[in-house]
């Protein structure tokens, strides 16, 4: 069943992103498989959807133009983590030649400027390409940019919604 308000909706949202982030953090501490830089920034990215979708549904406007704010709100961190989780993917199925992800984020965050830090990311290689996990065939970071752009939609959809309406007799006559 489809949830029918824009709370609902935006509840679900930050549902999603929770469960997603809480398999994440299984995967890393139960089985072992450590995040690279690329999945690192893609968690960041889930947090900050999540995020807004929790403020959204706690808040859950009346007006039309603070839907949409809240969906334009949604899609910047739904649109960046899907760029950067396609990007991890085809790192994953055309590997570099070259082998080494590179520095801890936490190092180059210390030693860097935040955008030196990205480009650094965005160029990653070796294990950055490893494959630990699949699933129907495609890896994690696939699901993870199917999910983004699941989320990305569902948010477009939650927000030009027409307003919640209440039936009431008046209404049904």
């Amino acid at each position: 069943m489809i949830p029918k308000s824009f709370r609902a909706r935006f509840l679900t949202g930050f549902l999603a992103c929770a469960g997603l982030l809480g398999y994440a953090f299984y995967v890393q501490f139960s089985l072992g498989i450590l995040p690279c830089n690329f999945c690192i920034l893609q968690r960041i990215a889930f947090g900050a959807l999540g995020a807004v979708f929790l403020i959204g549904g706690l808040i859950a406007p009346k007006s039309t133009s603070a839907r949409k704010w809240l969906v334009v709100l949604a899609l910047i961190p739904a649109i960046a983590g899907a760029g950067v989780a396609l990007r991890h993917a085809w790192v994953q199925y055309f590997p570099p030649p070259m082998a080494g992800c590179g520095s801890p984020m936490s190092f180059m965050l210390e030693m860097m400027p935040v955008q030196s830090v990205l480009r650094k990311v965005l160029t990653a290689s070796g294990d950055c390409s490893n494959i630990n996990w699949s699933f129907l065939g495609l890896t994690m970071p696939a699901w993870c940019a199917l999910w983004f752009i699941g989320l990305g939609i569902w948010a477009i959809a939650a927000g030009w919604r027409k307003s919640d309406r209440k039936f009431t007799a008046r209404s049904l006559k």
